[in-house]
């Protein structure tokens, strides 16, 4: 039991006398009066609703103009307007006597110009009249319950509309008088409360036979009870004249002690209104028991249960009835005037208490009163905050720091955290800042600076516990920065925790930096990055390749092979196959290997090994390496096979595109045999001789140019001068020379003395035998060409005769077979100059042209063909040059030239004789010879 005298009282509602409209002529400011006589009212869907002792209903909207109807011919008892639906149900009097009658009324339909009556019955409990003491209606429209005042009370249940669709019975008999009555839904649960003068009981009407409970044994009088809003769980209110009872369906709820006879109790929106008495006597009223009642003054007070406060309180003069329409509250007084209540907004409620509320509250440790207050008003967020904040700066300057950190904890999300993180910096207080820096992430409202300050904390006070939960959350619930709590940890020495959260949210960067700075497990960060994606275990490689391979050498490169061959990150099963083809650039990983040659030179073997297609740099890096390891090796043995090595790379064929680059390291390491395989390689054949001619090595002179000479004459050339300035005896070498010289007649014999002149121990015997053979030679070839030349004149004198014959003497056929077919020749045939005969038939049919031995014709052109080519190459001087300078006989490139007349002086021939063409003279007898006619016999 609460008692109320211990309540806080405000204000929080306005209240002022309704006043009329303005009429035609402005008149305003006068109360508004109510129709005399009246003796019900309720209200409901935009009207307050009237019934007086004339039997008229008034409907009053919210623009105060009155309109009314006869619905009774004597009077109006009792009216219940449904807040759904635009349904009046009505109790009152056509006649003299006990005979209530019920109507039911459609607002929305109408009678000649009035609401139509849908429905009339009697309100008679059985056969014996009886007064009418209340009625309910439920909003479904399927139950309707009237008290009367014998203790009875009927029920009707179905369309409450319609006399067809609806069973009236009689549900409750008793002796006492039933002052009230209230329908309470609950899902598809329907009960009906009855209150009595002297108990209470719970009706079922969701089931059969409608069985019921009795909850108290007393009541209370008549409108002294109601049914409250879902914030208090739909309970029962009975108001007795010491307390104030609250009810549910099957049990007795909490109570209040209120004091005073009970006259009204209404329900408005979580607040309980009482009209009561004030403390001094009068007249006894009906049901009412037998305290006194007050005619003079009456007290309203409107109480909030939840926050045990009193909202309002004021005095009225004789209360008919408090009706809520509009969002306000109405109060009907005996002297027909209304007051309407409003209530205050919620923020200007806690604005108007401030002085009274907040200073008086905060400082008598009432704030919980106001919070609750807040909340049962629906205060926005941002009001709640502020009376939090309050009352936790209320509690921080009292030294209650785990209290004031509590009230600070439920401003998060509307008071800025740097508020409070500055009142707890305080090393005595680090638990509390812990505290609202926990609540803070678990938000997800903290930044990296609140991540940084609680890892901090934890740090501070060695909570380890609260550490790894706070690090260890699933992943869907973290709600801090990662990379600024593994910083934090990193720089407090939690390298365990900073390396399992790097792991786990895969901060790869971070893991293997403090895995290899500051834990130094090498061997752990190896095998981290074996299980990296590819893209993230090339890049890792080559960031801390470096120092990997400085401390776990073998495993590193063991990895990189890995990685540049077919990587598969481990412990990846499921994904095996899908990678399939992704390798690294081997090459970009060589400078990991600067202080690890062997491990290196292991590395690129086995790129070349398992990668024929691997990048040149690893070719040219292993074969520095092999070079270096050659060249610095004592071993014989070893250095052999080395030496094998290194030769059997470089004729692997993969650098002919690096020639030079190759050249320069074997040149660089002295490595004779590499040297001379890439002159070779790249036929550099005088470069071949050029490198034995520095060492003396004569016999390799000679077999280089024996081995060469044929793709490069100039080498024989070259030994002879080499040979010719040494002053040792070289005749042997010398006399090879010769040999090849004049087998190949290289150069005029000359030269060769004027080379040989230059060498003092060469003597004229060493060129004896060479001098000998070239002169005779040379003579046989004088021989020949003047028995060449005499063979030409006797043809050339024949055939001059021949053509001079032609001229002057007649040519006499004799043929006696055709020269095609062999037949017998017969006429008609075709002669030629030539000698030749043929059919005439035979010489259409195989005859190309008709002034042209078929015969002959294939040598003639053959002929002709040739004097063409000798005029078209008469001029070209350039090709005349470039075949004396490539050619081993340059004399006779100049006598074919002589003999094609490029080198004749030019002649001008200014009348030709007729009927000969423009050319030249020797062409004009070549021509002449080949010319024939055509003739018949």
């Amino acid at each position: 039991m609460a008692a109320y005298l211990q309540w806080r009282r405000f204000v929080f509602f306005d209240r002022e006398v309704v006043k009329e409209p303005p009429g035609p002529e402005g008149s305003a400011g006068k109360p508004f009066a109510l129709p005399p006589g009246v003796t019900v009212c309720d209200s409901g869907r935009g009207s307050l609703v009237f019934g007086d002792i004339r039997g008229e209903i008034w409907f009053l909207p919210r623009s105060l103009q009155l309109t009314s109807f006869q619905a009774y011919k004597l009077r109006v008892t009792h009216l219940y307007q449904l807040k759904q639906h635009s349904i009046l149900v009505s109790v009152g009097e056509d006649e003299e006597g006990i005979n209530p009658l019920v109507k039911v009324w459609n607002l929305e339909k109408r009678d000649g110009g009035n609401p139509l009556c849908t429905r009339i019955f009697p309100a008679i409990p059985g056969n014996k009249p009886t007064v009418v003491s209340c009625l309910t209606v439920h909003e479904n429209l399927n139950f309707m319950a009237i008290g009367f005042a014998d203790g009875s009370v009927v029920l009707t249940k179905g369309d409450i509309t319609r006399d067809r669709h609806s069973k009236t019975q009689i549900l409750h008999e008793g002796s006492y008088p039933v002052t009230g009555l209230a329908f309470r839904q609950s899902g598809k649960t329907t009960h009906l409360f009855v209150v009595t003068t002297e108990n209470i009981q719970s009706y079922l009407l969701s089931v059969k036979d409608y069985p019921h409970l009795e909850l108290d044994t007393h009541g209370c009088g008549l409108r002294c009870s109601s049914l409250s809003d879902p914030s208090q769980d739909l309970q029962f209110i009975v108001a007795g004249n010491e307390c104030v009872y609250l009810y549910q369906p099957d049990e007795r709820g909490p109570c209040f002690a209120f004091e005073g006879q009970k006259l009204i109790v209404h329900w408005y929106r979580g607040y309980l209104i009482i009209v009561s008495k004030d403390r001094k006597t009068s007249p006894k009223s009906e049901f009412a028991g037998n305290e006194a009642q007050n005619s003079d003054k009456q007290v309203l007070n409107i109480y909030d249960l939840c926050n045990k406060f009193i909202a309002y309180s004021s005095i009225f003069d004789d209360i008919v009835d408090v009706l809520a329409e509009w969002g306000s509250l109405y109060v009907l007084t005996r002297d027909g005037k209304i007051h309407v209540l409003q209530e205050k907004d919620t923020q200007t409620k806690l604005e108007a208490r401030k002085p009274v509320l907040l200073l008086m509250l905060f400082r008598k440790n009432l704030f919980e009163m106001a919070i609750n207050l807040a909340k049962s008003h629906h205060l926005d967020s941002d009001g709640l905050s502020e009376i939090f904040r309050q009352y936790g700066d209320h509690l921080y300057n009292k030294g209650n720091h785990d209290g004031a950190i509590q009230q600070y904890i439920r401003t998060i999300g509307k008071l800025e955290p740097s508020y409070v993180i500055r009142k707890f910096l305080d090393a005595q207080r680090i638990h509390n800042l812990t505290a609202y820096l926990q609540t803070l992430h678990l938000q997800s409202l903290a930044n990296a600076d609140h991540t940084t300050l609680l890892l901090n904390c934890y740090t501070k006070l060695k909570d380890s516990s609260k550490l790894e939960e706070f690090i260890k959350t699933s992943e869907s619930e973290v709600r801090f920065d990662v990379e600024t709590a593994i910083k934090v940890l990193r720089q407090a020495g939690y390298y365990s925790h900073a390396v399992y959260l790097a792991e786990k949210h895969a901060h790869h960067e971070w893991y293997l930096k403090i895995q290899l700075e500051d834990i130094k497990n090498y061997q752990e960060a190896l095998h981290y990055i074996g299980k990296l994606p590819f893209d993230q275990a090339e890049s890792n490689m080559k960031r801390y390749g470096k120092i990997l391979m400085h401390h776990v050498p073998n495993e590193t490169t063991e990895l990189l092979k890995i990685l540049c061959t077919d990587y598969q990150p481990s412990g990846d099963n499921e994904g095996l196959g899908l990678l399939e083809g992704k390798k690294a650039n081997s090459e970009e990983f060589i400078p990991i290997f600067a202080n690890n040659s062997r491990e290196l030179k292991a590395f690129l073997e086995h790129m070349t090994e398992v990668q024929s297609d691997s990048p040149q740099g690893v070719y040219d890096t292993l074969l520095e390496l092999r070079l270096q390891n050659w060249a610095h090796e004592q071993d014989k043995q070893i250095k052999e096979k080395l030496h094998n090595e290194a030769l059997t790379l470089l004729k692997s064929g993969r650098f002919k595109t690096v020639f030079d680059k190759a050249l320069v390291l074997c040149q660089m390491h002295n490595f004779k045999d590499g040297v001379l395989y890439l002159y070779e390689q790249g036929k550099l054949f005088q470069q071949i001789m050029h490198y034995h001619m520095q060492n003396e090595q004569y016999k390799k002179v000679i077999e280089v140019c024996e081995l060469y000479g044929d793709q490069e004459a100039c080498l024989w050339e070259q030994a002879l001068g080499y040979f010719a300035r040494k002053e040792e005896d070289c005749k042997e070498y010398i006399a090879a020379v010769l040999k090849h010289i004049e087998n190949k007649n290289l150069m005029p014999p000359l030269l060769v003395v004027q080379t040989l002149a230059h060498n003092s121990t060469a003597t004229l015997s060493v060129i004896k035998d060479y001098l000998v053979n070239k002169l005779q030679k040379q003579s046989c070839q004088i021989e020949q060409d003047e028995q060449r030349i005499l063979k030409y004149r006797e043809e050339t004198t024949r055939i001059r005769q021949e053509i001079e014959e032609l001229k002057a003497s007649p040519k006499i056929f004799q043929k006696t077979k055709c020269s095609i077919c062999t037949s017998a020749l017969e006429l008609p045939s075709v002669h030629f100059l030539c000698g030749h005969s043929f059919h005439q038939h035979c010489f259409e049919s195989y005859s190309d042209s008709d002034s042209e031995c078929p015969t002959c014709m294939p040598e003639n052109r053959k002929v002709m063909d040739m004097i063409r080519a000798q005029e078209q190459k008469r001029d070209l001087h350039d090709q005349f040059q470039h075949q004396l300078k490539c050619s081993n006989d340059g004399f006779s490139v100049v006598a074919d030239y002589f003999g094609r007349g490029v080198f004749n002086k030019l002649t001008l021939i200014t009348d030709l004789p007729p009927g000969k063409p423009p050319a030249s003279l020797e062409a004009g007898l070549h021509r002449e010879l080949l010319l024939h006619g055509r003739r018949g016999t």
